[in-house]
Parts: structure tokens; sequence; C-alpha cells
């Protein structure tokens, strides 16, 4: 049975037994649920964002596409029973780097601009994320207008 994101942050990470491949496990999914509560902001999740969310994935952790499926799923199932997002942004903001951090801003904003349109709940979001994982104000714009300028 597949532990929720919740039971293993506190059945895993919290304790000494902490493995490097149970950390970047739980970094996974944690970044994969942050990407989809993004694409679910504005209430339309459309193919575009479902492709951006599996590439930032694939690209950003070096993983299979069956991984990315796998992971995916979990994460989906996550967001659906979470309670806040905090859930997800402790165990970032407690294991990532700043320039990890600032890394997935860039990764949330490329999630939102993936369908040629950014919806005030998205960037609502996204900003909100950003405060919660202590990246700078002008980190979360830079990363902003990189993933406005690509998607030109």
């Amino acid at each position: 049975m597949i532990r929720t994101i919740q039971e293993f942050f506190y059945a895993r990470i919290v304790t000494e037994e902490t493995t490097p491949a149970s950390m970047e496990h739980a970094q996974r999914l944690a970044t994969a649920a942050l990407l989809i509560e993004v694409s679910r902001a504005d209430f339309e999740v459309g193919e575009e964002e479902k492709l951006a969310i599996e590439e930032a994935l694939r690209s950003g952790f070096g993983i299979t596409e069956d991984e990315t499926r796998d992971i995916i799923a979990l994460a989906e199932q996550e967001v659906d029973e979470a309670i806040s997002l905090y859930e997800f942004t402790r165990l970032v903001d407690a294991s990532f780097t700043p320039e990890q951090k600032k890394h997935i801003v860039g990764l949330l904003w490329q999630v939102a601009f993936s369908d040629d349109r950014l919806e005030e709940r998205e960037e609502y979001l996204i900003r909100k994320v950003a405060k919660l994982l202590h990246v700078p104000h002008g980190d979360f714009i830079d990363e902003k207008l990189k993933a406005k300028a690509a998607k030109k």
C-alpha cells in the first residue's frame, strides 16, 4: 500500500533513518503535488498543463516516463486529500536549496503559462507557494518573466 506524503514525511523523513533515496522520493512527490495544484487552480486542467508537469518532473529529476506517471498518480491522490499547501511546501522548504526552490517556482510558472493564458488564481497560488518557500520577490518575478518569454 502506498503511503501518503504526510505519512511518508513523518514516518521516514523526520526520523533518523532518512536515506537519500527516501528523501528524493518525497521531494519528487511534493514537487509534483505543487505542480498539480497550479494546474488545477483555474479549475480546468488542459493537455498542455499535463504535458508541462510531466516534462518538468522528467527533466527536473531525470526519471523515466513510467516513474513520472507513478509520481503524478500518487501526487494527484495526495492533492485530493490534502488540507493545505503547507503539507507540500514544508517539505520543499526544509530540504531544497534556495536555488532549487527558485527553480520550482519557475516550473510552477511554466505550468501556468503552458496553456497560453495566465489565470488570476494561478498567479495567486504561485505567489503563495513562493512565500511559503521563502523565495525572494525578485526571484519570483524573474522566474515569471523567463517562463513567459519561453512561451512566446
